[in-house]
């Protein structure tokens, strides 16, 4: 089949391009390389698929010379006209948006980069789903739309309607744009409400990066609410699998659907838990600097992944000690070769 990943320099559309890839489908990735975080990290990404720096065109679509059956744009998501053509000239199966301008804390000081990628570019994708027909969108939300929900573990069915910060609430109308075009042009659509997602080749703007780089340097670290928060942290490769077993379950349905799934390890850990962890990987003790909590910050994330495990039958199989050892790993490999 073959797919549109956006976001393919990304933490997350990397992984699943090596993994849908090795599956056989064929893949179209797209991403605006923008400096968000060091670009660098972004072409090292697409460099392990053979995608060179110095090859890569603005809207020029170019070949893995490895990955025979994937193949490589730049492009802005906010570009109507050249994303249309995309669908036009492709005719793409299935699609999942991964792209997007992240960060929770980034969004109070840059909100218009929000409404422009995480609005107006999913518009453009889900209105090339409705003029290129496919079988399926999936598209990335986040944890994050749960806001400061006092309940936990959080699932689908909760209340969704008090967002603590302008991603979420980007995240949120996803949500409802997706349910909209359902029911009006019979899209299917899954929402996939990622938790903490941690692991090799990770967002450097991330908690549990900048604490590696951090206690590694000697520097101290930014431990926010003094540690009081809880995170539901889910490794790469957990993500990954459900995204894939998902699609393969899905590929079989004749009926339209619209749902929303958690993905997440369905375990809250507390931070002061999670740096003492880090430490025992890294060897080495952190420095901590403890802090009021921050806006946009919400105390707790857990999520219940009950729908996601009667649909796939998969289960996270990567506790948090065994994927912190992976990740500082790769973190001591790749810094090293800088």
């Amino acid at each position: 089949m073959k797919v549109l990943i956006t976001g393919t320099a990304g933490f997350i559309g990397f992984h699943l391009v090596t993994k849908l890839h090795a599956s056989g489908f064929e893949i179209v990735g797209l991403d605006n390389i923008n400096n968000y975080y060091d670009v660098r990290l972004k072409y090292d990404r697409l460099k392990e698929h053979d995608i060179s720096k110095k090859n890569i065109k603005f809207n020029t679509l170019i070949h893995s010379k490895t990955l025979k059956n994937y193949r490589f744009v730049q492009l802005n998501l906010e570009d109507k006209q050249l994303i249309n053509s995309l669908f036009k000239t492709e005719k793409f199966e299935i699609v999942i948006h991964l792209a997007a301008q992240a960060g929770v804390r980034y969004s109070i000081e840059n909100p218009y980069s929000y409404i422009n990628s995480n609005i107006m570019g999913f518009m453009n994708i889900i209105e090339g789903c409705r003029n290129f027909p496919v079988k399926h969108l999936y598209y990335a939300s986040s944890s994050s739309v749960y806001g400061g929900n006092n309940k936990a573990p959080f699932e689908e069915i909760d209340n969704v309607d008090n967002p603590t910060s302008l991603y979420a609430a980007t995240k949120k109308a996803n949500e409802l744009i997706a349910t909209s075009y359902h029911k009006l042009y019979n899209i299917s659509c899954t929402g996939m409400r990622f938790f903490t997602v941690y692991g090799p080749w990770g967002r450097p703007d991330m908690a549990y990066y900048l604490f590696t780089k951090a206690i590694l340097d000697g520097d101290s670290i930014k431990v926010f609410n003094n540690g009081n928060l809880k995170r539901d942290f889910t490794y790469i490769d957990d993500i990954i699998n459900s995204i894939y077993l998902l699609i393969e379950k899905d590929m079989s349905l004749i009926k339209c659907i619209n749902r929303l799934l958690n993905i997440g390890n369905n375990k809250s850990i507390k931070l002061l838990e999670f740096i003492s962890k880090l430490e025992s990987s890294l060897n080495k003790k952190a420095k901590m600097e403890l802090l009021p909590m921050q806006k946009g910050d919400v105390l707790q994330t857990y999520a219940n992944i009950d729908k996601l495990v009667k649909i796939t039958g998969y289960r996270p199989r990567t506790n948090l000690d065994e994927g912190l050892e992976k990740f500082t790993f790769w973190y001591n490999n790749y810094i090293t070769s800088l």
